[in-house]
């Protein structure tokens, strides 16, 4: 296992979320784990793929609830982006989903290829998959 980076050093963090709309359960804590990096001044990003690039399509965050009585997992993107998370779209992802960029809620800050998803895996010190 490696060492923890030493008190003070900024990380960086690469989350890939694969869950979506269909799995409300699993949606909500890649926010959480990506504002819990970026509130330890981690540098956070998020790439949503198969699935989970319907969490960034306009509508579909608002009315959905990981718990619930919980909060909408849309108060989970903004307090991750609030927080200066970024966040991208695989772009396969999202033309095999009929979905285009115009579609994307504001949060989302763009989309990737595999190539550089590739990269910010390789480049990251910590990547979580959800």
């Amino acid at each position: 296992m490696a060492d923890p980076l030493p008190p003070g050093t900024a990380g960086k963090v690469v989350i890939f979320c694969t869950a979506g709309p269909n799995t409300p359960e699993r949606c909500a804590t890649p926010f959480f784990m990506a504002s819990a990096g970026a509130a330890l001044e981690h540098d956070v990003e998020m790439v949503f793929q198969i699935e989970g690039v319907r969490l960034m399509q306009q509508g579909v965050a608002e009315g959905l609830l990981a718990i619930e009585r919980g909060k909408p997992v849309s108060e989970f993107i903004r307090e991750a982006k609030a927080l200066g998370v970024a966040m991208r779209c695989c772009s396969g992802s999202l033309h095999a989903r009929g979905i285009s960029p115009e579609q994307l809620i504001p949060e989302c800050d763009g989309l990737v290829g595999g190539a550089t998803m590739i990269e910010l895996g390789l480049s990251a010190d910590l990547v979580l998959c959800y």
